[in-house]
């Protein structure tokens, strides 16, 4: 396998990521049997089937826990084998705050009873990479980790406490968790260009020079990976997210109107 052909194109931190990805390939062929990644973000996700796309004798499979995970693991395939056969390398847990005696919650509360920024420290706090744990999903009773099936183990007999809350952690079925509905606001408007600025200026509700301000800020990511250039050319299909407020889907674009301007559909994500 020529890896310089497939690493040489590539900024630093996505070389480091391909060639282990690339040597998990011929791993998977050495040992003719499937061989699991860590767990991928959407951009790194897209990035590694890009360069596995041009290896035949390799087939892949993605594991995220439910149909819209935002990190799921790649499974490489060597092309013989069945893929019915392949196992999931996934685990779930649910991490319980001690139950309130003599209490009952109130109809309707659906605050979560842990913040996703004090789960996912907890985990990293035992010593994890944030590589081998996937999404959390939060309600007001529980938080549920997907993880890496090799470190299910380890979380429930070392994870104790989440912020200063003692919490019992036991494994789940994945049948068993609360995958959130998705909310989805449709914007409908027009742009004078597909300058970054511009789009997410009108999917987020701010003006057009504060979202270039967040811009250069480093704060809007567009398919997951930051762009600091507020005159960055969107198209169809492309993610904007920002942390705390969700995701912009640019959803479609339409004609121009009478004065030049050009018509947008954009799906906000709640």
């Amino acid at each position: 396998m020529d890896k310089e052909r497939f690493l040489a194109p590539l900024e630093n931190k996505d070389r480091v990521l391909v060639a282990r990805i690339l040597d998990q390939a011929e791993f998977a062929l050495k040992k003719t049997d499937p061989v699991a990644t860590d767990f991928l973000d959407p951009s790194e996700k897209t990035l590694c089937s890009e360069v596995i796309h041009f290896l035949p004798e390799i087939k892949t499979l993605f594991f995220g826990g439910y149909r819209k995970a935002e990190r799921q693991r790649m499974v490489l395939v060597p092309a013989f084998y069945l893929t019915e056969a392949v196992e999931s390398p996934l685990a779930y847990l649910s991490i319980k705050p001690p139950a309130k005696k003599g209490k009952v919650a109130p109809s309707g509360a659906e605050e979560p009873c842990f913040t996703h920024r004090d789960v996912l420290g907890a985990l990293l706090g035992l010593g994890l990479k944030r590589e081998k744990i996937g999404d959390l999903l939060l309600t007001k009773d529980e938080a549920q980790a997907i993880v890496a099936e090799e470190i299910a183990d380890f979380i429930q007999t070392n994870l104790t406490k989440v912020g200063a809350l003692a919490v019992t952690v036991e494994a789940i079925d994945p049948e068993q968790l609360n995958i959130p509905v998705e909310r989805v606001k449709e914007i409908k408007s027009t742009v004078a260009s597909l300058r970054l600025d511009a789009v997410a200026g009108i999917g987020y509700g701010v003006s057009r020079s504060r979202m270039a301000r967040e811009i250069k800020m480093a704060k809007v990511k567009v398919n997951w990976r930051p762009v600091t250039d507020p005159d960055y050319k969107v198209d169809v299909g492309d993610v904007l997210s920002m942390r705390g407020r969700g995701r912009v889907v640019v959803a479609e674009l339409g004609g121009e109107t009478k004065k030049g301007r050009l018509v947008v559909k954009l799906n906000r994500l709640l």
